[in-house]
């Protein structure tokens, strides 16, 4: 039991499904938790539910849940939500307190349906990992799209009191099947928000750039064991690491490798089994057909002109900004003409769903009613303009509506990137100086132990998936002599970011492998105050470096995701690492800095430094400490709006 619970919670954090919202402007805590108790029975009280099973065209059937308002006096739109985190509670009787994107919608009036996707829970059939988009299907062959376009075929024709208008949303891994529903897609289907949505395995979640992401550790048996019946409960096991600090736990393990034993063991019969997932990331350790396969950004140009998207996302997800960064920008090239927003705000993974008044991502403060002004002023009136109301593309809203994270405020903008945005480039110096010019080519030094290597975080615990890291303060690893610094003079005015960033470094090492991670940080003025209960106890604002953003990229593959490469000891090599876009203001008495370091553990995991073909398969002899050296002609190019 004590483990089933832990499962349940887990999938809370995950999903988001369960998060707390509220529509009041401003509220205090204590309102919030007031309302929400009146609220426990609202959903109870005011909608019927139904359970059914909907065949899909290959005879599979998946399970969905239908929420429809008690009135019936009119006619309401379906808002469907697919997942592999559960349509949960099951039963007739058993009702969620919360449904919907929002509160408000919910409260309005919308028929809220939720389905478990193909092999989860109570669903037919056989899971796959993002699953491949099929291009020229046959008439019986069956993916995510086919799914998603029977299953809203199935709803329009035979739910009581749909007006014939489906809008499709999500967060996380539903955000992703929200993505999906908008390729060849239902004609139905007029809505779709694909919200902190994976785009592509190989840079989303469990891996960045090619690096694996070992943090992930213990969610991969929950996305790669295998059922063979419909349940209603847990079919996998979370491994229990025992222990509060996970960087000395994998440090200890050592290679990959020894970690094995800890995706192989089913808790029913307790014999050892395969976790599909982890064989396919050891299996499949490059950029391969696999996981090109997977991926759904190379399918955008299937959205058709009859459905809106509103892409939504946070400037500080840990799991999921490359995917709806990437999302909006495919749909845009793709499809110019049809109505695509963009919405990024101050929040974490899954931020803008919740309830909390106070707006912060680990220890920095953004303001107050963020989230809750989004889901009435934007989510709500996106998903009325298209369901509700005339659905033309003059909504009111903006085409990218984005917080400056710097300046703690929203703005809106015609494009994004906006078009007052030029390239502007600073080099490394050897003085730690960032600088205009170009410097001459010096090496600046460094030993990358293996036995020692740059924590991502100063914090000593143990975490599912970790996300305050994204706004932390970077002084504990600029003091480290394996992490390189570089700042700006204090600066004598505001420089606002706002695109992508592009390191061109240029760096060396005694070895034939490394990683190369890059940091973005806002080092705050000296007397730099700031009323914020969230910040440990153990910090203070004053000079705080806050990561504004940060990238990791396997060096091995610095020409070629799919075709790596060692390193030639001693020799410059260009490696060139693009960081995800950035809305950020360094203020006046500010200063940028950049960090450059080649560990950072165990956000990701470690790599040997010497070249072996299959990091998942290396042996403790093939881990080396190494020297690197980063030259002083990199540069780091910004977006910088004019």
């Amino acid at each position: 039991m004590e483990n089933y619970l832990k499962t349940l919670l887990l999938l809370f954090l995950i999903s988001f499904l369960s998060c707390k919202t509220e529509t009041t402007e401003v509220v205090t805590n204590e309102e919030v938790t007031t309302t929400e108790k009146e609220e426990d029975t609202f959903v109870k009280d005011h909608y019927t539910k139904q359970e059914v099973q909907i065949e899909m065209r290959d005879g599979t059937k998946l399970h969905t849940t239908i929420y429809s308002p008690k009135d019936t006096s009119t006619t309401y739109p379906i808002l469907l939500q697919r997942t592999p985190y559960s349509c949960k509670p099951y039963g007739a009787d058993e009702f969620r307190t919360k449904i919907g994107p929002n509160p408000i919608l919910m409260k309005e009036g919308n028929i809220i349906v939720y389905q478990d996707v193909r092999g989860r829970w109570m669903s037919e059939g056989v899971y796959d990992n993002m699953r491949a988009y099929i291009p020229n299907k046959t008439e019986k062959q069956a993916d995510e799209t086919t799914d998603t376009y029977d299953t809203i075929d199935w709803l329009v024709k035979n739910v009581k009191n749909n007006n014939g208008k489906v809008g499709t949303w999500g967060i996380s891994y539903p955000g992703h099947y929200a993505t999906v529903s908008a390729i060849d897609a239902h004609p139905a289907l007029k809505a779709a928000s694909p919200q902190a949505c994976i785009g592509d395995f190989f840079f989303d979640d469990f891996h960045h750039n090619g690096a694996f992401l070992l943090s992930y550790f213990r969610a991969i048996s929950l996305f790669g064991t295998y059922k063979d019946k419909p349940t209603d409960s847990s079919w996998y096991q979370l491994p229990d690491l025992k222990t509060k600090d996970q960087y000395q736990f994998f440090l200890d393990k050592g290679p990959f490798k020894n970690l094995k034993p800890y995706f192989d063991f089913d808790k029913n019969n307790n014999e050892l089994v395969d976790d599909f997932f982890m064989k396919e990331m050891i299996e499949h350790p490059n950029y391969d057909e696999v996981w090109q396969k997977k991926g759904i950004i190379q399918h955008l140009d299937k959205v058709p002109s009859t459905v809106a998207t509103m892409v939504v996302g946070g400037w500080f997800d840990a799991e999921d900004l490359y995917g709806p960064l990437e999302t909006y920008k495919g749909i845009e090239k793709h499809q110019p003409n049809n109505y695509n927003t963009l919405v990024f705000g101050p929040w974490d993974h899954g931020g803008w769903s919740r309830s909390r008044v106070k707006t912060s991502v680990g220890n920095y403060y953004f303001g107050d009613s963020i989230s809750l002004k989004y889901q009435k002023n934007i989510e709500t009136k996106f998903f009325n303009h298209f369901l509700k109301g005339n659905g033309s593309k003059e909504s009111s809203l903006p085409e990218a509506y984005v917080y400056d994270t710097g300046k703690k405020a929203w703005n809106s903008y015609n494009t994004w990137p906006p078009k007052n945005v030029v390239k502007k480039s600073f080099y490394l110096s050897a003085d730690e100086k960032l600088t205009n010019g170009v410097n001459k080519a010096n090496a600046i030094k460094f030993i990358s132990d293996v036995k020692k290597p740059v924590p991502y975080s100063e914090d000593i615990k143990t975490v599912f998936t970790p996300r305050k890291y994204m706004t932390d303060d970077q002084r504990f690893a600029a003091r480290r002599p394996d992490v390189l610094v570089f700042e700006t003079e204090v600066l004598e005015n505001d420089i606002t970011l706002a695109g992508d960033i592009l390191a061109k470094l240029k760096v060396a090492t005694t070895g034939t492998a490394a990683d190369w991670v890059v940091k973005v940080i806002d080092v705050h003025p000296h007397d730099y105050e700031e009323n914020n209960e969230d910040i440990q106890k153990h910090l203070k604002m004053s000079n705080y470096h806050m990561m504004v953003r940060s990238e990791v990229i396997r060096g091995r593959f610095r020409n070629s995701f799919s075709k790596p490469e060692p390193f030639t000891p001693n020799k410059k090599t260009d490696v060139n690492i693009k960081l995800q876009d950035v809305y950020h203001t360094f203020k006046k008495g500010h200063k940028l800095q950049i960090q450059v370091q080649s560990t950072w553990f165990p956000l990701i995991d470690l790599n040997p430094q010497t070249y072996v073909d299959n990091i998942f398969e290396a042996n403790e002899e093939d881990y080396k400490t190494q020297t690197h050296s980063v030259f002083t002609d990199s540069s780091i190019e910004l977006s910088v709006l004019e």
